[in-house]
């Protein structure tokens, strides 16, 4: 078989590597190029979560009367605890939308015999990443303009989102590879994701669901993450390192499965494309 289609751990690895500078150029690329020709800007990365958090914060701390606890919660606290869930989402959803027609919208990638399809799904992540970021530091400044304490644990956030970042990195090649041959995948993503959505703590917190749904919250991938950065940020908690060792591993059984997927069924992409 073509060493470029190699699909072990090993090659994963090399590959990511070995093709660092380009997977940064497409990154670049992807964040800029996504706002270019608008008044804002890149601007539009900072106003857009800005924007969905006034009208979650409204519509479930004003209309819905939620609240996650605490008698004296105030809506900025209750803005914050929401947007660091949104934001989580944001980037997996990001990414799984984009996954099907990943292959599919760049035939001209394809059709270059020497170009590392693979990478696709890393400039995916990282440009959602990217975005994850502005909306992270989004959130840090409204903590210190509202006076909530940023405890010290945040800096273990990153570590804290790495299954996450691996398990998603898996899908996306999962996804891109079955998106071309099943066009209606996409479709389908949108539904996923808002489903998704609701069904992680984003908007209420997992004490407020009868047993028996706690447990099937728990098995949403958005639940741990989302769980873990409000508890190392907002509320000091330690880091849960039995749980988030599990979630590393299958996070990376995952990444390397669809990494083996996309790779064993690349040679077919453009026959169908």
């Amino acid at each position: 078989m073509n060493s470029s289609y190699a699909a072990s751990p090993f090659a994963l690895v090399r590959s990511a590597v070995e093709h660092r500078d380009l997977i940064g150029d497409l990154v670049r690329r992807e964040f800029i190029g996504r706002y270019r020709g608008s008044i804002l800007g890149v601007g539009w990365a900072l106003f857009s979560p800005l924007l969905m958090l006034a009208i979650y914060t409204f519509v479930f701390s004003v209309a819905f009367n939620a609240r996650w606890g605490a008698g004296d919660e105030s809506k900025a606290t209750f803005a914050l605890v929401l947007f660091s869930g949104m934001i989580v989402h944001a980037f997996f959803s990001e990414c799984l939308t984009r996954a099907p027609g990943l292959i599919v919208t760049q035939p001209n990638f394809v059709k270059k015999v020497l170009f590392p399809l693979e990478i696709l799904a890393w400039v995916t992540v990282f440009s959602a990443a990217l975005h994850f970021v502005v909306s992270f530091l989004i959130l840090m400044v409204f903590c210190m303009v509202v006076g909530v304490t940023v405890h010290p644990l945040t800096m273990l956030v990153p570590v804290a989102l790495l299954p996450l970042f691996a398990l998603t990195l898996g899908l996306t090649w999962i996804l891109a590879a079955f998106g071309v041959y099943l066009r209606d995948l996409s479709q389908a993503m949108g539904m996923v994701t808002t489903i998704a959505l609701f069904l992680a703590p984003v908007f209420y917190p997992i004490s407020a669901l009868p047993e028996g749904f706690q447990r099937m919250i728990s098995w949403n991938p958005l639940t741990f993450p989302i769980t873990q950065l409000r508890d190392l940020m907002l509320w000091g908690k330690p880091m849960l390192w039995e749980q988030w060792a599990m979630h590393l591993l299958i996070g990376t059984a995952f990444c390397f499965v669809g990494f083996w997927w996309f790779q064993k069924t690349r040679r077919g992409f453009a026959d169908v494309l």
